[in-house]
């Protein structure tokens, strides 16, 4: 791997051999730098990165571990997580060898992230971004162990303090924004069905039988570079039927005698996230009821399901969850006080055989 200078242009060129995927050697050259050091340097990027030997920089693998799984995710999940690492995980680890990431340095990062403030969840977000990153070096690439794992985690992955309005709160909130129809029928919608937001915003006018009541789930709309993105769900068990009360079907019968030419295929909320936040902020204010995010709708409706008595499988259908452990884990604090009522049935069983 010696750089030579090239006598046709003057610049520097570097021959170098590698490994492909399937173990075959292979043999390249690579032209046009200003410098030897520049041709070398280079290459030995290239080389830590093609073969992601664990002496290479934690940042060089960073690219590795982004070229490898871009194409299985989607993009917003990308963009998200590209966020955080760049953020929070790269600046601490980027300087440092992969192989001398241990569960002390972890700890040490874990630490100054907890002293800044942010919220369990992050946290915990956080966190789970470097352990991906290691896991993905463990499974693919032969690095003997997750560091993460010994050194435990930070943060939680549902917060106790998780907020949510109840019907009260939600009725007041509304007659602040009642006066935008488009914010009306969208907040009471979200309410009432527990769907997310990007859920919300790729809803059709196909999507919506007010004859059967029901709202048909099967995509998630997201805002990218001044583009409007179209995606599958969030999971499988995303793509699902909503059955919703009658007064919300008729909500959307007046709503949509008021869109102009509102064609089968044409999104009903015609506006990106940014203004549903905006809008939350308005009634919020206005209403003066305690602020939560938009996300929270979504557990505002499952709380309310909850105490109506619906069991933990019916909400995990209804909400889109994978899975009903899902379901348990995120809600488990709402249901405390129903054990009080299971005690006193027990209790009332076992007086009437006293009698």
């Amino acid at each position: 791997m010696k750089a030579t200078k090239d006598a046709k242009t003057g610049k520097w060129k570097i021959q170098y051999y590698y490994k492909d995927w399937q173990g075959n050697v292979k043999n390249s050259t690579k032209r046009g730098f200003r410098t030897k050091k520049e041709a070398e340097e280079w290459v030995r990027s290239y080389l830590s990165q093609h073969q992601a030997d664990f002496t290479m920089n934690f940042a060089d693998f960073i690219e590795v571990y982004y070229d490898d799984i871009e194409p299985r995710i989607k993009e917003h999940t990308m963009r998200t997580k590209k966020y955080i690492i760049d953020l929070k995980v790269l600046p601490y680890f980027k300087n440092m060898r992969v192989s001398d990431v241990k569960a002390a340095t972890i700890r040490k990062w874990q630490n100054e992230l907890m002293r800044q403030g942010y919220s369990e969840t992050y946290l915990k977000t956080i966190n789970n971004q470097l352990s991906a990153i290691l896991n993905h070096a463990v499974r693919f690439y032969d690095l003997k162990s997750n560091p993460c794992k010994k050194a435990g985690s930070m943060g939680k992955s549902n917060a106790e303090d998780m907020q949510f309005w109840t019907k009260e709160e939600f009725d007041t909130f509304m007659e602040a924004v009642m006066d935008k129809q488009e914010s009306y029928v969208a907040f009471t919608t979200l309410y009432w069905t527990g769907m997310r937001i990007g859920e919300l915003l790729a809803l059709t006018r196909a999507d919506i039988n007010t004859e059967k009541k029901t709202i048909s789930i099967s995509k998630s709309y997201q805002r990218f570079d001044k583009r409007d993105v179209i995606t599958e769900p969030k999971t499988a068990k995303s793509k699902r039927i909503v059955s919703i009360p009658e007064f919300l079907a008729a909500d959307f019968e007046d709503y949509f005698s008021k869109l102009y030419k509102l064609k089968k295929g044409d999104r009903i909320f015609r506006f990106t996230k940014g203004y549903l936040t905006c809008e939350m902020k308005r009634g919020v204010k206005e209403s003066g009821v305690k602020k939560i995010r938009l996300h929270d709708l979504r557990h505002s409706h499952s709380s309310h399901l909850i105490e109506l008595g619906f069991t933990p499988v019916a909400i995990a259908e209804r909400l889109g969850h994978e899975k009903v452990e899902t379901t348990l884990n995120t809600y488990v604090h709402l249901y405390p006080n129903k054990q009080v009522e299971i005690a006193n049935k027990l209790d009332e069983e076992y007086r009437k055989e006293l009698r």
